[in-house]
């Protein structure tokens, strides 16, 4: 005999020993394994097969050879039932041997310390999932194959947590600096859709089933695939958690670009288990995976170098497929917020926890509501949902969004998986006719969070309002002009429907009470977003709250919904509007993408959210009179169908058909709105961002004061941070203990708005021409009165009057059209106070212009002195025209005793002035 041919048998017979070693010794676990051993020599273990056989193993040889075996069994073999079992039984043993590899050396020298076997072990994990992805033909097998192969998937994923770390971060590196990462991503996210689709596909016939075998049966394989997915999609979510994971998933084309994911997701939402709404376990588990997949989708899209939603409208097919996802969290969020946490009751003794399912698609539904490409979308289909919510009665209403508790709160919890367990209980099955004698396999539930009940409560509240604060957003120049009150006037139009079918346990308000029982609930939602501030939400998001609640106010007519009830008893509950009776209108394919962009001086602080003066209330009072006495301008439903062909077709300047229609009330609210928008457009700061693919998103304010006084005290040492990439991630954790948390790419974000800002407001604020008499002082003096146009006689020139009062000024102009500003005389008591964001004129004692600027803060502390008390507001200076060694007002070591000590402490030109002391400018 040759010594190849001599080589050549003693290999296959090697492999022949292998594959019955492998057969014999699977259901020894790492504990009997462990005995074995310590009773053994030279690493021999003896035991006794269930046929009587005397069997002597070399542990290490069978460690060291086994992944190549498993690798060449599964290149070799036909793709059928017998491979997928002895795959399960060798991965099995193997995973018994990692977990003895700490307490014997040897076994760790092999598995864990021999880079080649190590290697081998991820290849084999890489061929499994390549070769499952082969079954697909297979979906509709009720035979052994879906098991099998489910149970596969998952082990030799955490095979993986067992021969590299068990340590999600040192795992996360290791798949990451291998080569084949991206095949591995491909195949893993393949296999865990086939599992899907096999769980899917047994829900599906279960009914069948049912009638012909024992309901514990179907049951108890339900939750075990259900078990088997939840793993496998747990171990994809526990590494998207993982930055450098995350990263390198989202530069992988075939799963962001061409919606690999997003196919996952969809069919993991799309799971429904209606025959099991009593078992607790099958409810709960495909609550949680509901959860997961949600969490991947959050994950990559709070990502920070790549924008996943960018990534995902970079093709119609996968913006499609987004939108059907979106589709599927907002049905969700409709069926999870429905449900009267009062009316529920367990199903059974033991509960099981559900995950973070509602919350994690509200942020979802908060992250969509952001994205131009979506946003309208999301207006189309949820804004029904929303008004009914808003029609709740006042108890209700407090309940589920006001209140500090809930009765029930969703729990989050990690599955600890056990692999010799899950495999144990897949082959048993598959063996047996009868799977009412396998016991049910029952798995650990390891919580998640210490989140508190009121922390829960509190995260559901704000992210409800920053949806609400996301659709009615609107930027001129930013958004397209169909964007605008589209929220609104959909919102309005909802508010005529029946909301007892989307909250069908809950109690409503009807007829002509109901429009004061909305504006009640939205009242009680303002007063409870305030003390969510600054820990849940910030400023912004409650001042747009504010702005469409005011909105609302104007465009309601309380007798609208006694006229929409009596002729729901006509329609026999039919919808009485003819808009409200057919398709929201759709928005979505349109030309250009939605661009909007807030700066942290937010263009929306209106003069309502503050103190509003007398002739802005008498404005109100005669536009709500306007709208509720004369019927052809008010909100009717045909005034309604108008708005709402108004919204889908897009407006055009010079329209023939508006031309001919006088204008309604909601006319007057569009046209008041486009006039306060170009107002805002100079006082709008342009963020720079480093992508153009950022802009469409609505930049909200991350830091609060304490956190942007401390950064502008460090600029004085580190004027270029920006250029710093090390020096900005060092402020950034040092800032997120002074407040919210601050990522380095929103305070790179951050110092180039500041920037930005500053360039702006020097080469932007314009000086009003030079009156000789800007500020008059007493009669008689040197000074003589500028012509000035009276608020109550537009167009007549009158002398103003040379009583010394409380001036309000405001600047009026845009880019496009710029006025010169004049100074208007409102007198003491009318004085209105200053919001921050507005352009101003400082004065002195005796009336002379110090400077111009931009108001800062009018409310709170600035380095310990209360600007209520002291009767002051804070602003930054753009254009002095005193000296600027001028001794301040408000002399401090901290901020500065002049001018120029202020720039140079500051950065800015920051100062404390009194109030009285402070005039907005006006255009004439």
């Amino acid at each position: 005999m040759r010594q190849g041919e001599g080589e050549a048998i003693s290999t296959v017979e090697q492999a022949i020993d292998l594959i019955s070693v492998v057969k014999e010794i699977h259901g020894l676990n790492s504990q009997e394994l462990n005995k074995l051993l310590r009773d053994s020599e030279n690493f021999t273990i003896h035991f006794v097969t269930e046929k009587g056989l005397d069997v002597k193993i070399d542990v290490e040889k069978l460690a060291g050879f086994l992944p190549l075996h498993l690798i060449a069994v599964l290149v070799s073999s036909d793709r059928d039932e017998a491979l997928l079992r002895y795959l399960l039984c060798g991965i099995r043993i193997l995973h018994s041997l990692c977990e003895l590899a700490p307490r014997h050396t040897k076994l760790e020298q092999i598995l864990l310390d021999d880079v080649k076997v190590s290697e081998q072990l991820i290849d084999l994990v890489f061929y499994v999932l390549i070769v499952l992805n082969d079954y697909r033909q297979d979906i509709h097998d009720s035979g052994p194959v879906p098991v099998l192969l489910s149970a596969l998937v998952a082990c030799s994923f955490y095979l993986l947590t067992g021969c590299i770390s068990s340590q999600w971060q040192d795992l996360a590196l290791v798949m990451v600096a291998h080569p084949k990462v991206d095949m591995f991503m491909d195949v893993a996210c393949r296999a865990i859709h086939l599992v899907v689709r096999f769980l899917q596909n047994k829900l599906s016939v279960q009914h069948i089933e049912i009638c012909v075998k024992s309901s514990s049966t179907t049951e108890s394989m339900v939750n075990y695939l259900c078990q088997q997915c939840e793993a496998s999609l747990q171990f994809l979510q526990l590494l998207c958690q993982q930055k450098p994971f995350r990263e390198r998933l989202l530069k992988n084309k075939e799963l962001c670009g061409k919606g690999g994911i997003l196919f996952l997701a969809q069919s993991i939402l799309k799971l429904h288990a209606p025959d099991f709404a009593e078992s607790s376990a099958i409810v709960a588990a495909l609550s949680r995976l509901k959860a997961k997949v949600l969490s991947i989708l959050l994950h990559l899209c709070e990502a920070e170098s790549i924008s996943y939603l960018d990534e995902v409208a970079s093709s119609p097919a996968s913006l499609d497929l987004a939108k059907s996802v979106a589709f599927e969290v907002l049905e969700l969020l409709k069926t999870g917020l429905s449900k009267n946490p009062k009316h529920l009751s367990a199903s059974s003794d033991r509960t099981y926890p559900m995950g973070l399912l509602q919350l994690n698609a509200m942020r979802l539904a908060d992250i969509f509501s952001d994205d131009s490409n979506f946003r309208s979308y999301i207006t189309v289909y949820f804004t029904e949902f929303l008004s009914a919510i808003f029609s709740l009665s006042h108890g209700d209403f407090l309940s589920m969004w006001c209140s500090a508790d809930l009765p029930v709160r969703e729990e989050d919890a990690t599955l600890y998986y056990e692999v010799f367990a899950a495999a144990g209980w897949a082959l048993d099955s598959v063996s047996s006719s009868d799977l009412s004698n396998t016991s049910n396999l029952e798995f650990t539930f390891i919580p998640n969070s210490n989140m508190s009940q009121a922390s829960y409560v509190h995260q559901r509240t704000s992210l409800f309002v920053k949806i609400i604060a996301n659709l009615d957003c609107f930027v001129p120049n930013i958004c397209e002009e169909q964007e605008r009150n589209l929220f609104l006037h959909k919102f309005l139009g909802c508010l005529l429907m029946d909301p007892s079918k989307l909250l069908p346990s809950y109690a409503f308000i009807t007829g002509p009470q109901k429009a004061s029982a909305v504006q009640r609930n939205l009242r009680s939602l303002l007063s409870h977003a305030e003390s969510l501030i600054p820990t849940f939400l910030n400023m912004e998001d409650l001042q747009l709250l504010r702005v469409f609640f005011d909105n609302l106010q104007l465009l309601m007519n309380p007798s609208e919904f006694e006229e929409n009830r009596v002729q729901d008893d006509r329609n026999l509950g039919g919808c009485s509007s003819p808009l409200l009776r057919r398709e929201p209108p759709n928005l979505n394919n349109r030309n250009g993408n939605l661009k909007e962009e807030m700066s942290e001086n937010s263009a929306f602080q209106e003069e309502h959210f503050y103190v509003r003066n007398s002739h802005m209330d008498q404005a109100d009072g005669v536009t709500r009179r306007d709208m509720i006495d004369d019927k052809d301008k008010s909100i009717t439903p045909s005034g309604l169908k108008e708005i709402d062909r108004d919204v889908q077709n897009v407006e055009t300047s010079g329209s023939d058909t508006s031309s001919t229609k006088g204008k309604n009330a909601v006319d007057k609210l569009a046209e008041r709105q486009r006039e306060n928008a170009d107002v805002r457009e100079d006082e709008k700061v342009e963020t720079v961002q480093t992508e153009e693919k950022h802009r469409r998103k609505r930049k909200r304010t991350i830091m609060n004061d304490e956190q942007v006084t401390i950064m502008e005290r460090a600029l004085l040492d580190e004027p270029e941070m920006q250029r710093n990439t090390a020096l900005i991630q060092s402020w950034a954790d040092k800032l997120s203990h002074h407040g919210s948390e601050v990522t380095c790419s929103q305070l790179r974000n951050w110092l180039n708005n500041r920037k930005a800002r500053l360039a702006r407001l020097s080469k932007d604020a314009r000086p009003p021409p030079e009156p000789d008499n800007a500020f008059a002082g007493k009669q008689g003096g040197p000074q003589q009165g500028h012509s000035l146009r009276a608020p109550d006689s537009p167009g007549q020139e009158t002398t103003p009057s040379n009583t010394r009062g409380t001036r309000s000024m405001s600047r009026m102009n845009t880019s496009e059209n710029p006025v010169a500003p004049e100074f208007v005389d409102y007198g003491a008591a009318e004085f209105v106070q200053c919001k921050a964001g507005q352009f101003i004129v400082l004065v002195d004692g005796r009336g002379q212009e110090i400077g111009k600027g931009k108001v800062h803060q009018v409310q709170g502390k600035w380095w310990g002195k209360s600007l209520e008390e002291s009767g002051s507001c804070v602003v930054d200076v753009v254009d002095l025209k005193a000296d600027r060694w001028v001794k301040l007002p408000y002399p401090s070591e901290s901020t500065g005793t002049s001018f120029e000590d202020a720039e140079k402490k500051l950065g800015v030109m920051r100062v404390m002035w009194d109030s009285n002391k402070i005039f907005m400018l006006r255009p004439q």
